[in-house]
């Protein structure tokens, strides 16, 4: 069942009248999407290739033999034990077995952990009168879900031959295609180095008595498959999701990579985590709600959080996860000046598919360093006075798409000397037909942010610095913002990206139909 205020969102975005189109993402006659180019080349990229397996797959249905119901103490050992049972269990196809929570009370007093891939841990759902998980004890995480990614580089190497790579595109050229095969992984690496960093502004970050680093000399990395070859071309399955410009990145290179280690399909449903409500800084001890790290092809849905201190997190080394119907609600606030997360991304081909959350002094919704996605935020509505905000950093390729922050901020900005010096967090965004009390949408140099089709005030911030603050000194570059106040079509870019792609199927897989596009 979709939840009321979901649903509300979606009829009220729905029924908003689509009385204009995108110069940068159109239906042509044809009934097709056309794009729109710089003059160097960047473009909107297709982000459908986002979510379980690919996005458009419908989540599977994996059948229980271990029935679990709650004793009479404390039940971490049991659920454990059964998970343990479940991932020693022959792998049948992509899946070992389901462990099955009946409706109750469970009290865990430790962390639930997934390592293992096949497993699915599914409660009984039904909100309080399904399975609840009550975390008890001394603050803890409620549940890990983690691989240990392992990386090794064969030997092939390359580099980029253009001397800009555009954002959006799939097909670059390179020195030499020697070693490479159709099929393979390769890793790209985007060198940070003093010159881009000066490019940025990112230079001139001072914080009184403390070091500044912004990015510092780690390089951005992100891993694509190749999927076509052509003398000295190689096309990915995968858009890149930043742009490279030689003038400040010098030799950008390709290395064949092999990745060990990753778990896939696994699955967490149909539970109630609920930790008790305290009113913390954000430097106590947490109870935290559910981590998941080095996963693929993975899905979290039907969860509902209650009281953590950050709710959920797809951290490094995640990739093609959907998390759909999940809702983190949070009585008390953080008493401390930083704020905790309900959402964290921190992957690539992440799709949050209608979640919802309601706190104060949080961030809904947050990327994190060095993120390269896509990132696609869908039919997300948060009720309360915090923001989506990408945290820190220089993360690329987020979509947020028909999503609502009714009390608060949708806010693509630079965060200045703003926590450990966050700096500029977000490259490349696009902000599609959603809705805030107020959205900020800055442009970074070198790079395109789109606001499309948004309701809410538009903001024009400074960047936060030590003398000044948030709110004095001159403003931040906007981004591009069209046809603001008034929805264009398609309704939902991403709904209309995977329709064009996989057809009408792939929606009714996720559950949605073609007129919600």
């Amino acid at each position: 069942m979709v939840p009321v205020k979901i649903l509300s969102a979606i009829l009220f975005l729905a029924t908003a009248p689509l009385i204009a189109q995108s110069k940068w993402a159109s239906i042509g006659p044809d009934g097709h999407l056309h794009y729109s180019e710089t003059s160097r080349g960047d473009h909107i990229p297709d982000y459908s290739i986002s979510g379980y397996e690919g996005g458009g797959v419908a989540l599977p249905q994996v059948p229980a033999t271990i029935h679990l119901s709650p004793g009479t103490g404390d039940d971490t050992a049991a659920i454990q034990s059964a998970i343990d049972k479940v991932s020693a269990m022959p792998l049948k196809g992509h899946f070992r077995d389901a462990v099955q929570l009946s409706a109750g009370t469970f009290h865990c007093s430790g962390t639930l952990h997934i390592t293992s891939s096949g497993v699915v841990l599914r409660g009984a759902g039904e909100g309080k009168n399904g399975t609840i998980i009550e975390m008890t004890g001394a603050p803890h995480r409620a549940m890990e879900v983690t691989g240990k990614r392992v990386e090794a580089l064969p030997g092939a190497k390359t580099n980029f031959a253009d001397a800009y790579v555009p954002f959006g595109t799939r097909t670059v050229h390179v020195s030499s295609t020697e070693g490479f095969h159709v099929g393979d992984t390769v890793r790209i690496t985007k060198p940070v180095t003093p010159e881009w960093i000066a490019f940025m502004g990112m230079d001139k970050l001072t914080r009184p008595g403390r070091s500044e680093h912004w990015i510092g000399d780690a390089a951005l990395r992100i891993r694509r498959r190749i999927i076509a070859m052509d003398d000295n071309a190689m096309t990915f399955d995968v858009a890149l999701m930043d742009s490279y410009d030689a003038k400040f990145t010098g030799p950008v290179p390709v290395e064949r990579v092999d990745v060990v280690g990753q778990i896939d399909h696994v699955g967490v449903e149909g539970l109630y985590i609920k930790a008790p409500a305290r009113s913390i800084a954000l430097e106590d001890p947490h109870y935290d709600g559910i981590f998941v790290r080095d996963a693929v092809d993975s899905w979290l849905q039907h969860l509902e959080l209650e009281d953590v201190t950050d709710g959920l997190r797809l951290e490094l080394g995640t990739q093609r996860i959907t998390v759909a119907r999940v809702d983190v609600t949070q009585h008390k606030p953080i008493t401390s000046s930083a704020k905790n997360f309900q959402f964290t991304a921190n992957g690539s081909q992440l799709l949050f598919d209608r979640i919802t959350g309601s706190g104060k002094s949080v961030f809904y919704m947050a990327t994190q360093a060095r993120e390269q996605g896509p990132v696609v935020v869908l039919h997300c509505h948060f009720e309360g006075d915090g923001r989506i905000e990408p945290h820190q950093r220089w993360a690329t390729g987020l979509l947020i798409d028909n999503c609502e922050v009714p009390h608060g901020g949708i806010n693509m900005v630079n965060r200045g000397i703003m926590g450990s010096g966050h700096g500029w967090t977000i490259g490349w965004p696009v902000v599609w037909n959603s809705s805030a009390a107020y959205l900020t949408i800055q442009q970074p140099p070198g790079t395109l942010s789109w606001s499309i089709g948004n309701r809410g005030e538009q903001q024009m911030l400074p960047i936060p610095t030590a003398d000044r603050g948030w709110f004095r000194g001159k403003p931040l570059p906007q981004g591009i913002i069209e046809s603001q106040g008034k929805p264009v079509k398609p309704q939902s870019l991403y709904l209309e990206q995977l329709y064009e792609r996989l057809g009408p199927q792939a929606l009714k897989n996720i559950g949605y139909t073609t007129q919600d596009r």
